[in-house]
């Protein structure tokens, strides 16, 4: 049986991680999880797990001058010393969620060869994060490094909550040919699986095997909602002069994914994870 400590309570991905694992590798696997809040973690033992998780960390708040310390302070240092201390008492792998804020793109294509230049704290601090657990690597210690797109389930924080909002709103949608990676949380769930299973090492970038469009996903929405929603090729056309010039545009219409070279999970396909997202 593997033994997993998440480190980070509260966290949607680490709760859902433990869910999905109660639901699907409860004779295999037993989970604890660490609130690291405050420094009293210091004082507990990670000796006997097989596995370190650590999801602790800011996100999905605006960044200002007053809170940017924090990123660094729970984001770099935190997570650094966590993988320290999992080291030094003998834990085999430390698996770290990172992200694809780290590599400062708002439109295109990355893969495994693509240079991470972040732009925003978040994105700095999981960076300078990643360097700073990378260098613990050696024969007895595995470090693998995730950088998930957007996640996405019910009950999730973030873009994909402010997505599911508007659309909800609105009788009509552009019709936008876009593509977004992005993950649905089982799939990255499984992919995590699949890494503590195998004791692997390196960075990840798991993804829905199926890309996401902007107007499939409003359009799957609302009949998951009992809404309909009409598709406009015009507002689309508006949309796509706004894009260039819009942050939020970009977001929600741009084109950024992962090459298909990327790891891919579909243990629950496009269509289905919607559904459930929605709740």
């Amino acid at each position: 049986m593997k033994k997993v400590l998440i480190t980070g309570a509260n966290s949607y991905i680490g709760t859902s991680f433990e869910k999905y694992i109660k639901e699907n590798y409860a004779d295999q696997y037993l989970i604890d999880t660490l609130d690291m809040i405050d420094g009293s973690w210091r004082e507990k033992s990670f000796s006997g797990y097989d596995a370190v998780f650590h999801v602790a960390g800011i996100a999905h708040r605006k960044e200002t001058k007053k809170n940017v310390h924090l990123y660094y302070e729970v984001n770099r240092d935190l997570a650094i010393a966590t993988a320290k201390k999992a080291k030094l008492d003998g834990v085999k792998l430390f698996v770290f969620m990172s992200s694809m804020s780290v590599y400062g793109m708002d439109r295109g294509t990355i893969n495994k060869e693509t240079f991470p230049i972040p732009k925003t704290n978040y994105g700095k601090s999981k960076l300078e994060a990643e360097k700073g657990i990378s260098i613990l690597q050696d024969d007895l210690f595995n470090v693998a490094i995730l950088r998930p797109p957007m996640v996405y389930g019910n009950n999730c924080k973030g873009n994909f909550q402010s997505m599911l909002r508007i659309i909800k709103c609105l009788p009509v949608f552009p019709d936008v040919d876009n593509q977004r990676s992005m993950i649905f949380i089982d799939n990255l769930s499984a992919a995590i699986v699949q890494i503590i299973n195998n004791d692997s090492s390196g960075v990840f970038l798991p993804q829905n095997r199926e890309k996401m469009n902007t107007t499939y996903l409003a359009m799957q929405i609302g009949m998951n909602s009992g809404k309909q929603i009409h598709k406009s090729k015009l507002l689309g056309i508006m949309v796509r002069m706004i894009v260039p010039f819009s942050k939020h545009a970009k977001k929600a219409f741009g084109s950024l994914v992962y090459d298909t070279n990327s790891e891919l999970y579909d243990d629950v396909q496009l269509e289905e994870s919607i559904r459930r997202s929605i709740g």
